[in-house]
């Protein structure tokens, strides 16, 4: 009986193991089975943390968001929102605990505008909340839960509605009276023209910019009536209640026309009965708090004074160098905490004594944790380790939670606890037992003119040692940084069979403010130069194979891509995805308008700057390198007219070229066919060429 015990149980581990899934390459399919955690919110008493979850449909070919809950020990995780076909996103707990807000676009409306609903934490179904006009694009809740401070895009005027069906019972009239009413009726629901008379007047996804503003409004949830909080017609955002919620700073571009420059400033108010004008706290010319990089300024516990970002040099726009500051609610000079870290900061929150204050730090391939004292001092890192940290959200007795991401970890959510960050959400650990993660190290080297450049390589997992073929993947921006985070191109082509070569170059962010302007009005100079000592680094350490070379990116990293094979013609073939060669044809036809003069003048005044940084397009003859050029039709980012203009001019020459364009998608796709497309068509590219 013991001999057959045994043999049961072999059997059954035999049978076990025998239907395990044996661990695989990551390819293209993979893309959809990747869950995107992200906007972590905790609870009043900091026993629940709510966070959102994307994932992929793969039959509706669509991403659905819904909202994920976890405590505090991590012992539980529930779902609390999953409705099918619909998306939840932007979790906030109301501060008496009794409720959790949200915002989507729920409904049989395809079009409908994104609302605010509130979930009752002791049960029940979400309700939506009425009598708000537009589409909530953010929203935090007062101290005492009873106000909620809305952020709302104005109602499009120009939406059609369906008439209100009236019954027939009229009498039938002549037939040229129907034909006059029918074409009444089709004139009525034909599009309208689109008017522009502003000087900014594009935005990718967006679209053409009309007279809509995102306004902040104050909704009183017993009476389910909202308000203006301000008077005046401008962008508002980024709103935050002071701790007795007697007062709420703001982030707004108030100058005399907000379109033609990046002064932001951050304002405050008393909220009132009626629309008021705010009192401008602020002075600084550039970007203070800016609305666009999703960091709201912070009270400290006392009120007495506000933590924020301030912007670097207006001239050097993205550029810059970013700090940290905090100022008074009553005015006066503000106190500059980071003035000599020359790396970007963001995500200030205060500790409950209110001596010191956490943030991120952008540096040099990591995100990471420090904190400083609220008069300013030494910067004292908080968690050592090479990870990304992003999302810092503040709760009750110092406790924290932040995103986190590795180079063999998709992002989660993780506690923050003194100098240790302990992992709470797990979505992506089924996921992560099913693959092979290729191994991710740092590189250092010297670019061609002595400069010390930093970067990426991913090799591939259980191959032999030796030179491999290789592609260089370029970031976009150009201020951006590949970091630490885990990357799913360098994991796919990395399971191809590919090693991935990505270099930080001159005008990434993460080494300061002189390195990112080191390409200012020189797009393709030192770049070019960085991108290919880092495949010179990898040559010579034996990792990459010279004869077998491609080239990619996609934004900027597409037009690094184009500088750098009109450079050189040592790789066997290229993929450009929503690049721009032909500068000129930026101006006036994409979203950039003021860094374009801000940067490089006007191109009937500065005509040498723009033609200077456009010669992959004017000097294509010294391209030779087979080319796959994709892009977005609705692309207003760096719009399809550019990827055009490049594949028409190497398909002129007789160059081998390609392009792929994706309908309906703009500057970033979302639809997961079209991902997997992309992945797809890149390998199947580099697999012909690259031999």
């Amino acid at each position: 009986m013991r001999h057959r015990g045994i043999l049961l149980a072999s059997l059954l581990l035999t049978s076990a193991l025998a239907h395990a899934e044996v661990p695989h390459p990551i390819t293209p399919d993979d893309i959809a089975r990747l869950k995107d955690v992200g906007s972590p919110a905790i609870a009043p008493a900091g026993d629940w943390v709510a966070y959102t979850v994307r994932s992929t449909d793969v039959a509706a070919d669509k991403q659905f968001t819904h909202i994920w809950m976890t405590n505090w020990d991590g012992s539980r995780t529930v779902q609390l929102t999953g409705r099918d076909k619909e998306s939840e996103s932007s979790p906030h707990f109301s501060p008496d605990g009794t409720r959790l807000g949200f915002t989507s676009s729920r409904g049989d409306d395809k079009d409908a505008d994104t609302a605010l609903w509130v979930l009752d934490r002791a049960g029940g179904e979400a309700r939506p909340l009425t009598g708000i006009t537009g589409s909530v694009d953010d929203f935090v809740w007062s101290p005492d839960s009873k106000t909620i401070l809305l952020t709302v895009t104005d109602p499009d005027p120009d939406k059609s509605k369906p008439d209100t069906a009236k019954p027939d019972t009229a009498k039938p009239e002549a037939t040229k009276d129907a034909t006059n009413d029918a074409a009444k009726d089709t004139l009525k629901d034909s599009p309208k023209p689109i008017v522009i008379d502003r000087f900014t007047f594009k935005s990718d996804e967006g679209g053409y910019l009309g007279k809509q503003l995102s306004r902040l409004w104050l909704y009183d949830v017993a009476t389910a009536i909202a308000r203006r909080l301000t008077t005046g017609d401008y962008t508002e955002g980024l709103g935050a209640f002071s701790p007795d919620g007697s007062r709420i700073v703001f982030v707004s571009n108030r100058a005399a026309d907000p379109d033609r420059g990046h002064d932001s400033n951050l304002y405050i108010i008393r909220p009132g009965a009626t629309p008021a004008e705010p009192t401008r706290l602020t002075m600084y010319d550039g970007e203070d708090n800016p609305i666009q990089a999703g960091s709201a300024p912070a009270w400290s516990r006392d009120g007495r004074r506000i933590a924020y970002i301030q912007g670097g040099p207006v001239k050097f726009i993205g550029y810059g160098t970013s700090l940290l500051a905090t100022i008074a609610p009553d005015g006066g000079s503000p106190t500059i905490l980071t003035p000599t870290l020359d790396r970007n900061v963001s995500n200030p929150i205060w500790s409950a004594d209110g001596k010191s204050i956490r943030f991120t730090i952008e540096d040099d391939g990591i995100v990471r944790i420090a904190s400083v004292g609220a008069t300013g001092g030494k910067i004292t890192p908080q968690i050592a380790g090479n990870r990304v940290f992003g999302d810092l959200t503040p709760g009750p007795n110092n406790r924290t939670v932040a995103l986190v991401s590795t180079p063999s970890m998709p992002t989660e959510v993780f506690a923050i606890e003194g100098t240790t960050a302990r992992q709470l959400s797990h979505q992506n650990d089924d996921w992560s037992k099913t693959v092979i993660i290729n191994p991710v190290q740092a590189s250092s080297f010297k670019s061609k003119d002595g400069t010390e450049v930093h970067g990426f390589i991913t090799t591939p997992a259980n191959q032999p040692a030796g030179p491999a073929k290789t592609i260089l993947y370029n970031h976009g921006g150009p201020q951006s940084q590949f970091n630490y985070g885990f990357n799913i191109v360098w994991q796919i082509f990395a399971g191809h069979g590919y090693s991935v070569v990505s270099s930080n170059p001159r005008g990434s962010t993460g080494r300061g403010q002189d390195y990112g302007r080191a390409i200012y009005a020189a797009w393709g100079s030192v770049d070019v130069e960085d991108a290919l000592s880092a495949v010179d680094d990898a040559v010579a350490r034996n990792i990459a194979d010279p004869a077998k070379l491609g080239v990619a990116g996609w934004s900027y990293g597409g037009m690094l891509t184009n500088y750098t094979i009109a450079s050189t013609q040592r790789f066997k073939a290229a993929v450009s995805g929503a690049s721009i060669s032909n500068i000129l044809a930026g101006y006036g036809t994409d979203q950039y308008i003021n860094d374009y003069e801000t940067e490089l003048g006007t191109p009937w005044e500065h005509p040498d700057v723009w033609m200077k940084i456009s010669y992959p397009f004017y000097q294509n003859q010294r391209i030779t390198t087979p080319t796959l050029f994709m892009a977005g039709d609705k692309d207003f980012n760096v719009p399809l007219l550019n990827s055009e203009q490049m594949y028409q001019a190497l398909r002129s020459r007789g160059i081998d070229s390609k392009l792929v364009i994706y309908p309906g998608e703009h500057h970033g796709l979302t639809r997961p066919s079209f991902l997997k497309d992309r992945m797809d068509r890149w390998l199947a590219w580099f697999d012909a060429r690259v031999k």
